[in-house]
């Protein structure tokens, strides 16, 4: 089964043996961060560093001076964490290992943006901005995720890329210090609270024959079971929501982010050479938000090569994807080995052909640079014996 690994650039340069460590997990491809939302990252094995601190998202290469002349919002180059062309350098030092680099591209999360441009930034019902969530149904969004997916996803050599948050993101995010976990959010509330209510998607309910104070008064009136605690975890969202609202907001938000993933895969096909592969992160449930995207699994398999499926502590998500494809589909099952991390390196070969018994035809492991030793050892042994 083919197996990718995620790398970050820092992951590599300044370590001369970096590569070659990857490619020796048994390994035949990485995806390596190309465009990248702000992090904090442990890099366990470097010479010259054990933490890298990412201020803010970045492209991790020079973008193109003459593509984003002039234009807000544009993509700000890395700082000291990543300077220079950083991807660059480490796909060149990971080609050299033998290995096949693609692309990861981070589009519709940036924390950044948010800040500089509020107006950019999903509405909550309650009128709060989502600074990391960038609205993907206003207009001068949409044209920068797909200038923004087109160029960082076709670097120099690359044979593929990997788009997450090719979607709606909402109020789920590893934000510093985070503390919004006191009232239990189950999935129909963690939609409710990633509702946007800009004027952008305010113009889109009402094109639907609702007014968009209203369904955001109807939003807030329905959330606030959550808040006294008397809402089931596990209550679907017609039922939080009503039937009409809950259908009418995933009609435009499903719809919006078609239209945006048809828009950036065609974006990106343009910029790249024939046998580009395009996959997508994606999740099968089309209300979920985020870096797995909710997606119609028949839709996006019909549009790009493939997805790729969290996996981290089961692999259900991947049936319906399954069943919609083709002999050529990539269906990668994307599994952390990061013991610190939720993951269990020392169960890949087990997770994997669950995973495959299921219609994963390919893995991809995060994170490569991220792994201690011990995890790294494991996945290694579990790469052994599945040939």
């Amino acid at each position: 089964m083919r197996t990718g690994a995620f790398v970050y650039p820092w992951d590599v340069n300044g370590d001369p043996g970096a590569a070659e460590r990857i490619a020796g997990l048994g390994v035949g491809q990485v995806t390596l961060a190309a465009a990248y939302h702000s992090t904090r990252a442990l890099t366990p094995r470097h010479p010259r560093h054990r933490v890298v601190t990412a201020e803010h998202a970045a492209v991790l290469y020079p973008p193109d001076v003459s593509r984003w002349a002039g234009r807000t919002p544009h993509p700000y180059p890395a700082g000291a964490w990543a300077p220079g062309d950083a991807y660059g350098e480490a796909a060149e030092a990971l080609a050299a290992a033998g290995l096949d680099v693609h692309t990861w591209v981070v589009l519709a999360h940036n924390s950044r943006l948010g800040s500089e441009h509020p107006g950019t930034s999903v509405v909550n019902a309650y009128g709060d901005r989502y600074p990391w969530a960038p609205c993907i149904a206003q207009p001068a969004v949409r044209a920068y995720l797909l200038d923004l997916a087109a160029e960082a996803a076709v670097r120099p050599g690359a044979r593929g890329t990997e788009l997450e948050s090719c979607g709606w993101y909402g109020l789920a995010h590893l934000h510093a210090h985070d503390k919004i976990a006191g009232v239990g959010l189950g999935d129909a509330a963690q939609y409710a609270m990633s509702l946007c209510f800009c004027p952008a998607c305010g113009e889109g309910y009402a094109a639907r024959g609702v007014e968009p104070g209203a369904l955001s008064a109807a939003v807030r009136e329905a959330l606030e079971p959550v808040w006294r605690g008397s809402a089931p975890a596990d209550i679907p969202v017609e039922k939080l929501l009503g039937a009409e609202p809950a259908a009418l907001t995933l009609e435009f938000r499903t719809r919006t982010a078609r239209t945006l993933q048809e828009a950036v895969v065609a974006a990106v096909r343009a910029a790249a050479p024939d046998g580009f592969q395009v996959l997508l992160h994606a999740d099968p449930v089309a209300y979920h938000c985020g870096a797995n995207a909710g997606v119609d699994p028949a839709h996006v398999l019909g549009l790009a090569d493939g997805v790729v499926v969290p996996c981290t502590g089961g692999a259900g998500l991947l049936s319906p994807f399954a069943r919609h494809a083709s002999a050529t589909s990539v269906i990668a099952a994307n599994l952390t080995v990061v013991g610190g991390m939720g993951g269990s390196p020392g169960t890949l070969a087990a997770d994997a052909a669950d995973a495959a018994s299921l219609g994963a035809n390919e893995l991809r492991l995060y994170h490569a640079g991220l792994a201690s030793d011990q995890d790294l050892a494991a996945v290694r042994r579990a790469l052994s014996g599945l040939g």
